[in-house]
């Protein structure tokens, strides 16, 4: 008797060290094959269960550390379908194993696709389709999921990278391990007597990013087209030749004001006539003197009236309104001194960076001078009253940095100081320009 309970003893103790070894090595050697930590849960003093031989064609799935398997129809007192082998593949149950992970899955007859939802994770597969798609990407599978005794199973990358699982297959022990221990939220902590309030200082915001302005630098040139110039040379005469403009603008920030530096350039080219017809080059035309004391005879010839100013300017209002100062230079090339002198304004830019927009400005200059002397020695001073203005539209061609542009420009000059007569040259111009 005593011998025979010796031998029941030794066998008991056999099977239990049997099971425990199988299940520490399969853990430990599926945590070792990937590289990565996982924590068991710990089982307390539940032993693993053992429900016999796996059905054939299918092996065991050890699921955190419980050695269960059952026929492909059958989920019951905690039981995980068994795992089959297709071409190399390991293939295991979706539903019973998803479930056991707190999942939700549902199936569409129709299309045969299975969507595995969770917190943060969605799983699709379909049947047939080497597929599957997590949180929308879609990534490939050597084996399609398939339909295996009214079971849908499915190869472990879908449960190892749609839900985090640990999954291994241990050759030498013909067993399928699947580690899954879900995130739990921090214990939440015991309540505690409020504590007194302290003044507390809001966070700064973070900035919004502002996008950068978009600043004109621009330039362009136009044609004035048949000007007409109304002085003690010209009673209106059409003008002819080089008649053109230049003129640009760039705009920047200092100080954190909005600036603009500007410039115009133009050129009247008209004829001097005699009064009834163009003259011959021996005519002579009298025009009135400088001071409007009397007249001279001054033989015909082609007039050149040149002007050119510089502007600086503050933005005052959008589209790229600005006020300003600038300084006037015009000189001439019928032997009248060089005039100069400061003027304020208003200047509307161009918004070139869309397709069409209109521009323009007004500069009045008070007090343009310049001195002269006459053949017996005495000077004078010459200077007007000069208003310049000019007013357009432009269209810029798509993302090119080439622009057109059309409109209207003159001068406009009355006597301030010993004028012969007043002084206008106006016209239309159209022309081209270039922005950067």
């Amino acid at each position: 008797m005593k011998r025979l309970s010796t031998g029941v003893l030794a066998a008991l103790m056999a099977v239990l060290c049997g099971l425990t070894a199988v299940a520490a090595t399969s853990a430990s050697q599926s945590q070792g094959n990937t590289g990565q930590a996982v924590v068991a849960q710990d089982q307390g003093s539940m032993p693993p269960a053992n429900f016999g031989s796996p059905p054939s064609g299918q092996y065991p799935i050890l699921f955190n550390d419980h050695h269960v398997y059952a026929k492909p129809d059958t989920l019951r007192q905690g039981r995980v379908l068994a795992a089959l082998v297709r071409g190399g593949t390991v293939l295991i149950p979706l539903r019973s194993m998803f479930e056991q992970m707190g999942a939700t899955v549902s199936y569409d007859p129709a299309s045969k696709t299975v969507t595995v939802s969770k917190p943060g994770s969605e799983v699709k597969v379909t049947v047939g389709q080497p597929e599957v798609i997590i949180n929308g990407e879609s990534r490939p599978l050597d084996v399609p999921p398939m339909i295996y005794h009214g079971i849908i199973l499915v190869p472990v990358r879908v449960i190892s990278e749609g839900m985090g699982a640990y999954v291994q297959w241990v050759p030498d022990r013909q067993i399928v391990v699947v580690r899954y221990i879900p995130a739990t939220p921090p214990p939440s902590a015991p309540p505690t007597a409020a504590p007194t309030v302290a003044p507390t200082v809001a966070p700064t915001p973070t900035p919004v990013p502002v996008a950068t302005p978009y600043k004109e630098i621009f330039v362009a040139g136009d044609y004035i087209f048949s000007p007409k110039v109304y002085n003690e040379f010209s009673p209106g005469n059409t003008g002819t030749g080089s008649s053109y403009d230049i003129h640009g603008a760039w705009e920047f920030d200092a100080f954190n004001i909005p600036w603009m530096i500007g410039g115009n350039f133009e050129q009247f080219q008209y004829p001097h006539t005699c009064a009834g017809g163009v003259a011959t080059p021996t005519a002579d035309c009298y025009v009135t003197t400088i001071g409007g004391l009397g007249s001279t005879a001054v033989p015909a010839f082609t007039a050149k009236d040149t002007d050119v100013d510089a502007r600086l300017g503050i933005k005052v209002a959008d589209p790229r309104i600005y006020i300003g100062v600038g300084y006037l230079f015009r000189s001439t090339n019928y032997g009248y001194p060089r005039l100069n002198g400061v003027g304020f304004g208003a200047e509307k830019l161009p918004d070139l960076n869309q397709a069409l927009s209109w521009f323009g400005s007004a500069y009045y200059y008070p007090n343009t001078k310049g001195n002269f002397t006459d053949p017996s020695g005495n000077v004078y001073t010459l200077s007007y009253n000069f208003l310049k203005y000019q007013i357009g539209f432009d269209y810029v061609f798509g993302n090119s940095p080439i622009f057109i542009e059309a409109g209207w420009q003159g001068l406009s000059g009355t006597n301030k100081t010993n004028a012969p007569v007043n002084y206008t040259a106006n016209g239309p111009f159209a022309g081209i320009g270039i922005k950067f």
